[in-house]
């Protein structure tokens, strides 16, 4: 059992909503979760299940008016971030809480200076000038392990390999030592080998700098071999949290089960070396089935199930799960019992 002081962030009712003419539609349903102190924890889950507006909105980046974040409470290293407005969050984007996103071609402006955009943390919130900042963004490109990296720092982004882009906005997030980085992807279209660099330097960043990470991804494989804690999330809610290892070792909920029988094995004889999959789609949020979200495609459903949304409730020690097949028979709402 940890307390609150273990964590250097928890989460507590993240909601996020937007507004539109055909209706508000709520893309993340009182989520909460918990990263401990020098941790890795992973969200994992299909596209469309609310990882990157997870990030998204703890970094205070989901776009207003359209949008709107609220919650119980999100204490960053013991200060209730949900309550910061704008200007506020600006103070500690960057500095205590920072993001690598997806693809850095997207992220990083292509006609400045990489060194410039990578050091610009440094000008908003250490208020150093050029020549000291130029100085640290050389220390970062060696730390991070970008070759010739004196001849790197006046290179443009379309200059650099997508390996030698994602370490430099690596180095962007880690420049102001964080309390808390948040990884989106990071390794998604990069080759295996260079996948592997950039999450073996994720993990020495983290013991160097001390970094909680959260570690955004649909490849179990990374979160196996990265992650400390897991939370798995479906059409907008978390529907199972564990430990890495009791995760892969007892997954309690059918979505997770599904996830992890996908994963191709190299020991299945050719001819069985068929893609197994989760029959359907993430539900359309603005439609969603009534009662168990992923009663439509589960292979384990019940009546209930299509009557009753279940809730998050514990399956182990630190081990939770949303879903009926975890409630005893006698528990379960009698008038929906099947």
């Amino acid at each position: 059992m940890t307390s609150a002081s273990d964590n250097i962030i928890s989460v507590r009712g993240l909601t996020t909503e937007f507004h539109g003419g055909r209706g508000d539609v709520r893309v993340l349903d009182n989520v909460s979760f918990d990263v401990g102190r020098g941790k890795i924890v992973g969200l994992v889950g299909e596209s469309g299940s609310g990882k990157s507006m997870t990030a998204l909105s703890l970094m205070g980046l989901v776009p207003q008016p359209q949008g709107q974040v609220t919650a119980q409470s999100i204490l960053l290293d013991g200060k209730d971030i949900s309550k910061l407005g704008a200007a506020e969050m600006r103070g500690i984007r960057g500095r205590d809480i920072a993001m690598v996103f997806q693809e850095p071609m997207t992220s990083l402006n292509p006609v400045r200076k990489v060194w410039e955009q990578v050091g610009e943390p440094l000008a908003i919130h250490k208020g150093l000038g050029r020549k000291a900042i130029r100085a640290r963004v050389l220390e970062m490109f060696e730390m991070v392990g970008i070759p010739e990296p004196e001849t790197r720092l006046d290179a443009y982004p379309h200059q650099l390999s997508g390996g030698l882009r994602q370490r430099a906005m690596i180095a962007m997030g880690l420049i102001c030592e964080p309390k808390l980085l948040i990884a989106d992807e990071p390794t998604t279209a990069l080759d295996v080998t260079t996948q592997a660099q950039i999450l073996q330097l994720m993990r020495e960043m983290r013991d160097r700098v001390g970094t909680s990470i959260i570690m955004i991804t649909h490849d179990l494989g990374i979160i196996a071999e990265m992650c400390d804690q897991v939370n798995v999330m479906y059409a907008g809610q978390m529907v199972e949290q564990a430990d890495v290892f009791q995760l892969f070792e007892n997954p309690s909920h059918p979505y997770t089960r599904g996830l992890l029988a996908s994963i191709p094995r190299a020991t299945e004889p050719p001819a069985s070396r068929r893609m197994p999959s989760i029959p359907g789609m993430v539900p359309n949020l603005a439609k969603l089935p009534q009662g168990c979200r992923f009663s439509p495609r589960c292979a384990e459903v019940m009546p209930i199930c299509r009557q009753t949304a279940p809730q998050l409730a514990g399956v182990g020690d630190g081990h939770a799960a949303r879903c009926w097949l975890h409630t005893p028979q006698s528990a379960l709402p009698q008038e929906e019992t099947p």
